[in-house]
């Protein structure tokens, strides 16, 4: 297998913003060692979530098993989904801005799946992913998003 370089078109805050958020998560659950840092935890999932890499790719770049890249990849989408606001919250903060409307739009995003797990089988788009829902106010501007759910998501 050959090994090259890759630049991700994302932010160092992004970065660290995640592997923060995996730093936080380690200490609460006690984890005392774990193949990559924090840090590389987090490159690893972006890189993944960016570029779309396969498991077995990540895997041999970072030096850990096909298993471990996909856990590293599930923890931490995870993590992220969970400080994702709430719909409610959304829209509370949507109505004290002033907004007398706000726009909902959502896209799916493929991910990789098993025909045997249907719980995020679209069937509009005939293919597994999470419906991430935008919520936008009448002048374009993101109010907020609630975390992303399965493909036949309907909030």
């Amino acid at each position: 297998m050959l090994f090259y370089p890759a630049a991700l078109p994302l932010s160092a805050q992004t970065l660290t913003y995640a592997a923060g958020v995996i730093r936080r998560h380690r200490k609460k659950i006690g984890s005392c060692w774990r193949k990559l840092s924090p840090g590389r935890q987090a490159l690893l999932v972006l890189a993944h979530l960016r570029t779309g890499e396969t498991f077995a790719a990540l895997a041999a770049g970072f030096g850990v098993g096909t298993a471990t890249a996909w856990r590293y990849v599930q923890e931490t989408v995870a993590l992220l989904a969970a400080r994702a606001p709430k719909l409610d919250a959304v829209l509370g903060t949507a109505n004290k801005a002033g907004h007398a409307f706000v726009v909902i739009d959502g896209t799916l995003i493929p991910i990789d799946r098993v025909a045997a797990d249907r719980p995020f089988y679209s069937g509009k788009h005939r293919k597994h992913g999470l419906n991430l829902q935008v919520i936008a106010s009448s002048q374009g501007r993101s109010c907020g998003s609630p975390g992303p759910c399965p493909g036949p998501c309907t909030t």
